[in-house]
């Protein structure tokens, strides 16, 4: 498994896979210009995420401290929690859909 700077949940070092770390930085909850500056400066996935360190994250033109906010959010809505800041109560993890919603006539 790949080391990374935000830890990795114990349940998912069990998984063989973990489809979370392969997501696109588009499909998490983070806005077009913060996923745009982060693939400018080769950051594609989620992986790819967790193993930068905010120092190379801040290093980002136009991207500040309440941009890194956000992305730390964006991946706590998915289950991963930097050191100190994990619930104390069970979350629901919210994954993106892979297909589209069938609107109704």
């Amino acid at each position: 498994m790949a080391v990374t700077r935000i830890p990795i949940p114990d349940w998912a070092k069990t998984q063989t896979t973990d489809n979370r770390l392969d997501l696109s930085l588009s499909e998490v909850d983070l806005v077009v210009r913060t996923v745009n500056c982060l693939e400018d400066h080769g950051i594609f996935t989620v992986q790819d995420l967790l193993s930068s360190t905010p120092q190379e994250l801040l290093e980002i033109p136009n991207l500040g401290e309440k941009t890194l906010d956000t992305i730390y959010l964006a991946l706590e809505k998915i289950g991963f929690y930097r050191p100190g800041h994990q619930p104390t109560t069970p979350v629901q993890i919210q994954l993106p859909s892979k297909g589209f919603a069938l609107l109704e006539d």
